[in-house]
């Protein structure tokens, strides 16, 4: 009985302090434009001064969404003197930690919609697309800057793909390209080194994306890990020529099954994985050539003129530290980021432009790099440096092209 004598609303208290802090900051505000407005004046209200510079002239309500809820500010007036007043930018609507928040839900995968259902669940009032947009304006010129920062260091193993978007265009969705790269520095660190819009995935725009890559600094590159993009392998040859070119080995396996009939591809692909499986590149070479043999058997002669062109454009990885091999010998940690760019895209649809395309995707990118992706370790680069190391590259990129 003495349990149930005391109820507590929880909701009610809960709601009754929310009430409490809002009038607190809405009290507090207004007494600190009072004080701003007496000392522009040079005097207190009806105060009696030799230093007083103006008169009040009234004054004018305006609402500011604040993270303790909607406030109303009773702003002076002046008659002779502007009152800009450093508690509140002029027109602004919404603090600016209330804005930063907005944004960052966007950029973070948030819906324009869901934006505006939860600023209408937080405060009673929607934030309209025409908002966040202003929003994004501002933050875009950050954006910029940190697309085209100086990059510092070395990154020794590059990841580099493309990814296509929609983008309406006098009236028609068409394909959009925006290239990536991400690099392993020599901490070990992954980082998001390039994004720019490409017009297509061919050689002119990879040069383009090489040439921004490298004049930002881009250096210390000892292999590239790419699909056989159209031009991609011809345009590293150009502008790095010293480094190796790893192809991506799960694409690979994709192109081979292609020349492969559904019932016979359990049994390729186990083929195929063996051949990645050896200690050491001599012993993939030699289980290849073995392969090779085995699918002319099996009738498959298309499948093994692929395996036997192509597969030493696989084995690069294995020039560089075992304990490296699973993240070099695929593009997946650039896949897997992509994945996460495409989540955040898909909200969106259609783009009304490249360039609005490549400032979200590049924003996204940038949220992502500040989190644990880019500030866990990722290598034990000190592995490139251990005498033991064997460095035979002779699968250069020069070699590859040819």
């Amino acid at each position: 009985m003495l349990k149930d004598a005391i109820v507590v609303d929880t909701e009610q208290v809960r709601s009754h302090l929310d009430e409490v802090v809002r009038s607190t900051v809405e009290q507090t505000l207004n007494q600190l434009l009072d004080e701003e407005a007496d000392r522009v004046a040079g005097a207190g209200k009806y105060e009696r001064s030799p230093d007083r510079q103006d008169t009040r002239a009234g004054s004018y309500r305006r609402k500011l969404q604040t993270k303790a809820g909607e406030v109303e500010l009773t702003v002076p007036r002046l008659r002779k003197l502007p009152l800009e007043t450093a508690i509140i930018e002029r027109y602004k609507r919404r603090e600016s930690s209330v804005e930063e928040a907005l944004f960052e839900m966007y950029l973070a995968g948030v819906s324009m919609r869901r934006v505006e259902d939860i600023t209408e669940a937080l405060w009673g009032t929607r934030v309209s697309a025409s908002a966040v947009s202003g929003m994004a304006q501002k933050v875009y010129g950050q954006i910029e800057g940190w697309r085209n920062r100086r990059l510092e260091g070395t990154h020794a193993y590059v990841y580099l793909d493309g990814i296509w978007l929609k983008r309406s265009w006098g009236g028609e969705v068409k394909d959009v390209a925006v290239l990536i790269a991400i690099g392993v520095d020599q901490e070990g660190f992954r980082e998001v080194l390039g994004v720019t819009e490409g017009t297509r995935e061919d050689a002119q725009s990879w040069r383009i994306f090489l040439r921004h890559l490298k004049e930002r600094g881009m250096k210390g590159v000892r292999v590239f890990i790419t699909d056989k993009c159209l031009g991609l392998v011809e345009a590293l040859a150009e502008f790095y020529p010293e480094a190796a070119w790893q192809r991506c080995v799960v694409h690979w396996y994709r192109n081979v099954m292609t020349a492969v009939p559904q019932g016979k591809v359990r049994e390729v692909a186990a083929m195929l994985k063996a051949i990645h499986a050896q200690e050491d590149r001599t012993s993939a070479e030699q289980k290849a050539a073995a392969v090779v043999e085995k699918l002319e058997g099996m009738r498959l002669a298309k499948a093994a003129g692929i395996v036997r062109e192509g597969v030493h454009e696989t084995l690069s990885y294995m020039s560089f530290p075992r304990e490296h091999w699973r993240c070099i010998k695929t593009n997946n940690p650039l896949e897997r980021l992509n994945r996460e760019v495409r989540r955040r895209t898909r909200v969106v649809g259609a783009f009304p432009d490249g360039q609005s395309a490549l400032m979200l995707v590049a924003a996204r990118l940038r949220h992502v790099a500040g989190t644990r992706w880019g500030l866990r370790r990722y290598l034990d680069m000190t592995r490139l440096t251990e005498p033991a190391l064997t460095t035979d590259l002779t699968t250069d990129l020069t070699t590859t092209a040819a």
